[in-house]
């Protein structure tokens, strides 16, 4: 199945299940249903943010993006992160009023079912759709299978929380475990926010990436002198590594050439969509410093 497939699959799958629980939660009168609703409509958001964003992702370079348009689906990952914040917030503001003003919770029975429906349908997709998005290396489908499967730990909680309210009459549970929902998904968008975010700013890739390319580069070292002003950065699914390499002035143009392709696709192998470019340099322009 295609990725653009995945993302309509999980955008129709999103949209049922959030009009069940916001028919669920007005007729219950829970906020941790109500809570999970809006969570879920942060997750079919989330949904349609991807699928636009794979899209542009996808497109080749042009005239105006040279270099792609890769960082169309960190943008859509940040977007999807802050949202979760703000339907965070908005959770434990409810939260705290239903502390203040307890009420009775309808229909228990009826949340428990459809939270348990839409649990079992978001762990199916969010499996389906992380296996594909760890294939692709992408940003976007990694964050909307993180929001799946967020939900469906929220929605066994918060069907967990319901049966208790139900056989105790202790409605302050329902508004705690609305509250412990909210935590959860911030701290878990804080991660994700983490891992969007850095590529928006051109940061390096982490030191294990940057020392597995070395050690490419560096299986070669008999056929150059030195490389140096080794640079690395991310852009959605694609990486960009740059670096410039010393070769004995005395190497053919055809030889030096050769090198560097070969080196080219050794990283290719290690990273399939690795855009690499490498600068050769005359042995007089060595730094004397080392490969580091």
């Amino acid at each position: 199945m295609s990725h653009s497939n995945l993302t309509i699959l999980s955008v129709i799958s999103n949209f049922v299940i959030v009009v069940l629980k916001f028919i669920v939660g007005f007729l219950t009168g829970s906020v941790a249903v109500i809570s999970e609703a809006v969570h879920s409509s942060m997750d079919l958001f989330a949904s349609v943010i991807t699928f636009f964003s794979i899209r542009i992702a996808g497109r080749p370079a042009d005239d105006d993006h040279p270099y792609g348009h890769g960082k169309a689906e960190n943008i859509a990952g940040t977007i999807e992160t802050l949202l979760i914040f703000v339907a965070g917030i908005w959770i434990i503001i409810e939260s705290v009023d239903k502390f203040m003003n307890p009420h009775e919770i309808k229909f228990p029975a009826l949340g428990i079912i459809v939270m348990l429906f839409g649990a079992t349908v978001n762990i199916v997709i969010s499996r389906i759709i992380k296996c594909a998005a760890d294939k692709a290396n992408s940003v976007a489908m990694k964050s909307n299978a993180l929001h799946l499967y967020t939900d469906v730990f929220t929605s066994l909680g918060i069907a967990a929380s319901l049966l208790l309210v139900y056989l105790t009459g202790w409605t302050f549970l329902d508004p705690t475990i609305a509250i412990l929902t909210a935590i959860y998904i911030m701290y878990e968008a804080w991660k994700l926010l983490k891992e969007s975010f850095p590529p928006l700013m051109d940061q390096r890739l982490n030191k294990k990436e940057e020392e597995e390319i070395k050690r490419i580069i560096l299986a070669h070292k008999e056929e150059f002198i030195e490389f140096h002003d080794f640079r690395s950065r991310r852009s959605g699914a694609e990486e960009y590594i740059d670096f410039h390499l010393v070769v004995s002035s005395e190497m053919t143009v055809t030889a030096a050439h050769s090198l560097c392709d070969t080196i080219e696709q050794e990283i290719g192998a290690f990273y399939s969509k690795a855009q690499v470019l490498i600068h050769l340099e005359p042995e007089e322009e060595r730094v004397h410093t080392p490969n580091v």
